[in-house]
């Protein structure tokens, strides 16, 4: 890897790290801050094209059942595709009031598509899809 990709690591991490804690705070704008205006999140099946229909779905959410939710995030990789491209997987879950560890039933497989625009890494698209534990 080289020390571009190193510091590109560091700068695509913190911008998830970002998103996770605006979650965390219920703050649906500064949840989208680093997506691009053309993102994509497919979640539950169901697609949410553009970052304001992402914005608005995260606002209901957390004026609703996400309210006062946090996230549980573990980095599983990440792949550059060149020098303006990249593909993190994650293993995620959402923390309900009074959990201290998401029930691997509620765990996530996630994978987040970041591009590089001028010079800085935005969130391209975002999908989930349940953990299914052996033989499933």
């Amino acid at each position: 890897m080289s020390h571009t990709h190193v510091e590109d690591e560091a700068a695509i991490q913190a911008v998830l790290v970002d998103s996770y804690r605006a979650w965390e705070a219920g703050d649906a704008d500064a949840m989208v801050a680093d997506y691009t205006t053309d993102a994509t999140a497919i979640v539950t099946g169901s697609l949410r094209d553009g970052r304001e229909a992402i914005r608005t779905s995260m606002a209901q959410g957390f004026d609703g059942p996400l309210k006062g939710t946090a996230t549980y995030n573990k980095q599983l990789s990440i792949r550059f595709l060149g020098d303006d491209a990249a593909i993190v997987v994650s293993e995620s879950g959402i923390l309900f009031p009074g959990q201290t560890e998401v029930p691997e039933a509620g765990k996530v497989n996630c994978t987040w598509t970041l591009e590089k625009r001028d010079g800085q890494w935005l969130i391209a698209a975002y999908h989930n899809s349940p953990v299914l534990t052996p033989g499933q």
